[in-house]
């Protein structure tokens, strides 16, 4: 009877001591069960990445990049991007799909194609969102592409000799402005007025700033402008009335204080200009030697009166005839009988480059070259070009240096020296050399 008692309670304290092994089993089977299905997730990537590398072409690397590597991308990308200057306001502008310009911004490392490759490797560190775009409008290798109509490597190396040479240029004109600066303008004002800016237009989409120097095609710029914030669809087909009078750009001073810093601080400002005596000879042809019910009576008539002597009175009361010798006695005149006009004032005195620091500067004898460069980095459509045509009489000849000579012929040698020393500024913080050689 005892015996029985002890194997009923043997067996019982059996089946406690199984239990809890029962009760562990499921855990085990379930670290099991994850465990085999990690293993499959891990087989699988594996074999995906693996035919991925098979895809890439021999010319094309994959890199991958530690946590610390791709912070040091960011940052990058934030300094290829953002603004350049010094005390930007932190307010964010317009939305748009072009990020603000720095020049020069064209030291990225390209090598030209090979066979079988897209012969494309852009250094991790240099990466912007330029070259991301780029990149993900490239056809992958393997999808429908003609690579024979695809730029050879004789003309890419051109293109991009062409673009480092007008970078470079870009520099030596910027370094110029600022050395000039720096050693005759005073640094003393440094708050930017809306007078200072009231020259200059706004165009918002692709965030640059105009500052108009007449003259210096800005007829023609202000249509490029319009093309770029959808006013038009072709500079062709914008007439001269609609351009100067059409109300269809800002100007910068339309904007509040915090509007411009804003703007001044983050878009590219842009200003072309010409060689000073071609560019005052072009406005004189303009407003005097062509028909103007503006100019005619408002600066021929006072200038006629002031500097000939017998004058008709057909030409004192509607002022048409000024001569260029007269016009430049009214110029070099301390006392002049009618005051400046923007069409000859000094471009130190419309653009203020000294307090502005321009972005990019261009010049009239090179408008093509330089413009069309500037709407390619600017990322302007692709079939918007700079246009060539003469806005104003057409039919006459541009003005030219040969041009420029013969009208200054008519001056003598000290009218000559003031008139260059009228425009010195502009000569030297440009770097035109001295038109004449009598000229000190």
């Amino acid at each position: 009877m005892v015996w029985a008692e002890c194997k009923l309670a043997e067996a019982r304290c059996r089946r406690r001591r199984l239990r809890p092994m029962v009760m562990k089993l499921p855990c085990s089977l379930w670290f099991l069960l994850l465990f085999g299905a990690g293993g499959m997730v891990l087989f699988t990537h594996l074999q995906d990445l693996s035919e991925t590398f098979q895809q890439q072409a021999p010319g094309v690397k994959l890199r991958f990049a530690g946590q610390s590597r791709r912070k040091d991308l960011c940052a990058t990308e934030a300094a290829d991007s953002g603004p350049s200057l010094e005390g930007k306001s932190a307010a964010q502008g317009p939305s748009s799909p072009i990020p603000p310009m720095q020049f020069p911004a064209f030291e990225w490392t390209w090598q030209p194609a090979t066979s079988g490759s897209r012969g494309q490797e852009v250094n991790p560190a240099r990466v912007t969102k330029s070259h991301r775009k780029l990149l993900l409008k490239s056809n992958p290798v393997g999808q429908t592409h003609n690579s024979s109509s695809s730029t050879s490597p004789s003309s890419s190396s051109s293109l991009r000799d062409g673009w480092r040479r007008l970078a470079r240029v870009q520099q030596d004109r910027k370094q110029l402005m600022k050395e000039v600066c720096a050693k005759y303008k005073s640094q003393s004002t440094r708050t930017v007025t809306p007078q200072h800016v009231s020259r200059i237009f706004v165009e918002d989409r692709h965030k640059l700033l105009y500052c108009e120097v007449p003259k210096v095609g800005c007829s023609n710029w202000k249509r490029v402008l319009m093309v770029l914030g959808g006013s038009a669809a072709s500079t062709q087909e914008i007439p001269h009335e609609a351009v100067h009078y059409g109300n269809h750009l800002k100007r910068l001073d339309s904007f509040d204080r915090r509007g411009i810093a804003r703007r001044l601080d983050t878009y590219t400002k842009v200003l072309f200009v010409r060689e000073p005596f071609e560019r005052l000879v072009s406005a004189f042809r303009d407003k005097f030697e062509s028909p103007n019910t503006y100019y005619h009576p408002v600066f021929g008539r006072p200038i006629i009166s002031r500097y000939r002597a017998n004058a008709s009175q057909a030409a004192l009361r509607t002022g048409t005839g000024v001569t260029f010798k007269e016009f430049m006695q009214y110029l070099l005149d301390v006392h002049r009988p009618v005051g400046m006009d923007i069409h000859w004032e000094h471009v130190n005195q419309l653009c203020s480059p000294c307090l502005l620091r321009y972005d990019f500067i261009g010049r009239f004898e090179t408008m093509e070259e330089d413009a069309n460069f500037l709407l390619r980095r600017a990322g302007a459509p692709s079939n918007l070009t700079f246009p060539v045509f003469k806005d104003r009489n057409p039919h006459a000849e541009r003005t030219s240096a040969r041009i420029t000579q013969r009208y200054f012929a008519q001056l003598n040698a000290s009218e000559r020296q003031r008139a260059y020393d009228f425009y010195y500024m502009d000569y030297l913080m440009f770097n035109y050399s001295k038109p004449f050689k009598d000229l000190y």
